[in-house]
């Protein structure tokens, strides 16, 4: 399966506590979130995905609250590793693109311990939307998953920052910030259904 996580990072544990978000030029308002590299344990991807996106590295896993599996419309997967896609459903036929693992991909057929997938790739920051490209091939079946499961942690941050800062991040600035946690703005879906397990 695939593995991700999300922090909420506090900076106290009092009941008008602060949480920490950051926004994305051009995706909305978030959670430090991510993907945990293969090999990798959930509480040392947490951590580092945590600094990555927030640029802090002074912070403390409280606790675990639980993990949940992301919905998939019915014939879409998820990309489990790095894998070749094919002209036809045989491995001895031309190999001309490559699918990065934890790529969405909608299931077109399957034949052969082979599934046909499709993948396209789409500019939202451009009105009205274009995709720039598409890919369509065959990969093997090994290589996909339905399963996409996120854990959740609480982590705390005891320091100083500044009200707002910047980092540099996937090709993006993120703009990082506290809110109290009765006065949040809006997160962009399905973030805003994940509050609830940290409240």
């Amino acid at each position: 399966m695939i593995e991700k996580v999300v922090a909420f990072v506090t900076r106290d544990l009092a009941v008008n506590c602060e949480l920490l978000l950051f926004k994305h030029p051009t995706a909305g308002i978030q959670l430090p979130a991510g993907t945990v590299e293969v090999g990798e344990g959930l509480e040392t991807a947490v951590l580092r995905e945590t600094a990555e996106e927030t640029g802090l590295t002074a912070v403390t896993i409280h606790r675990y609250l639980g993990w949940a599996d992301d919905p998939l419309p019915p014939h879409g997967v998820w990309v489990d590793r790095d894998t070749a896609v094919y002209a036809k459903p045989d491995p001895a036929s031309r190999h001309w693109a490559t699918l990065p693992r934890r790529q969405y991909v909608t299931r077109l057929a399957a034949e052969n311990g082979f599934v046909q997938v499709s993948y396209v790739d789409t500019d939202g920051s451009r009105e009205p939307r274009y995709a720039p490209y598409q890919i369509t091939g065959w990969v093997l079946q090994d290589a996909l998953t339905r399963t996409r499961r996120r854990h959740f942690y609480h982590l705390t941050f005891a320091g100083d920052t500044p009200e707002r800062w910047q980092v540099q991040t996937d090709g993006h600035a993120f703009t990082l910030f506290w809110s109290l946690l009765n006065t949040l703005p809006p997160l962009i879906p399905p973030q805003d259904t994940w509050l609830k397990r940290f409240r």
